[in-house]
């Protein structure tokens, strides 16, 4: 979990306070969630691919906390009362809320593509390893045991890893870090096609290799941006997804677009880049990855 986090954004909304409890203790409750919405946006934005598609869901929660306050009534923990809610919306409806187009295009090839997945192990995986939730804490927010969120976990790594090959272009300036993020993604089962460290070797090798997912720090070796070599290249292939890898997410958690759909905070740990190269290459298959 990041240790200073964004306020949260107008785009979210606002979180009305609940009616049956003392001003003081609205007042907090109310803030302590809006500091968890950045990141239940990000997870959302991660479980859908999809930055305008989480939003919604994002938003359809704090519409449903509002309509029942009752969802935070005991709430001891406000992180795991939003997520628990949140997760009430997305398990009610059983596919894209209202106003959201899924009958065409990526997002409805991704749909049909997730429908082969064993239920609920996409969410727990992301919530174990992105969000930074331990089992016990899942279970709380799906309404399961924390046994079966561990074995939901273990099934997805075991079905997005094995659905996926393709080719990964790394951004990042740091040697090691560099070192680090190849093996991780080697060991995938994936081909890195290089190691770029500045704008311009970004632009030169994404061009060259055509990667079908790339990896990207922010701060580069030559004090260039790796959002602008980012920017670059997506110009020139829009459907590659992209992970940031920064110590600086608040650069990127500012609820303005255009957002990653896919976000880690360094320092990283093995669990979470595995699990997020898994996301992007299996929402970012259904139109970038050829048979």
């Amino acid at each position: 979990m990041p240790q200073t986090k964004p306020a949260a954004h107008e785009a979210t909304g606002t979180v009305a306070a609940p009616r049956q409890v003392s001003a003081p203790a609205a007042d907090s409750m109310a803030l302590r969630i809006a500091a968890e919405l950045p990141y239940l946006r990000r997870y959302a934005r991660a479980l859908t691919g999809n930055q305008t598609t989480g939003d919604r869901y994002a938003a359809a929660t704090l519409e449903a906390l509002v309509d029942d306050p009752s969802l935070l009534d005991g709430a001891d923990d406000p992180r795991i009362a939003l997520f628990a809610a949140f997760h009430a919306v997305w398990s009610s409806s059983g596919a894209p809320v209202a106003g959201i187009d899924a009958d065409t295009g990526l997002e409805a090839r991704a749909q049909a593509h997730l429908a082969r997945l064993t239920p609920n192990t996409r969410e727990a995986l992301l919530l174990r390893t992105i969000e930074e939730f331990d089992n016990t804490s899942i279970g709380r927010i799906m309404g399961i045991g924390s046994a079966e969120a561990e074995d939901l976990v273990a099934i997805a790594y075991r079905e997005m890893e094995a659905t996926i090959r393709g080719k990964v272009m790394v951004i990042e300036d740091e040697p090691l870090i560099a070192l680090d993020i190849r093996n991780i993604v080697s060991d995938m089962g994936h081909a890195v096609t290089g190691i770029a460290r500045t704008r311009a070797r970004a632009v030169a090798l994404g061009r060259e290799e055509r990667p079908n997912l790339i990896l990207a720090d922010i701060q580069l070796a030559d004090n260039s941006s790796g959002i602008d070599a980012v920017n670059d290249l997506l110009a020139e292939m829009p459907e590659v997804p992209v992970i940031f890898i920064t110590a600086f997410p608040d650069r990127l958690l500012t609820g303005e677009r255009p957002e990653p759909a896919f976000l880690i905070t360094k320092p990283f740990s093995s669990e979470q880049v595995r699990s997020a190269v898994s996301q992007a290459m299996f929402f970012g298959s259904t139109a970038t990855l050829k048979g």
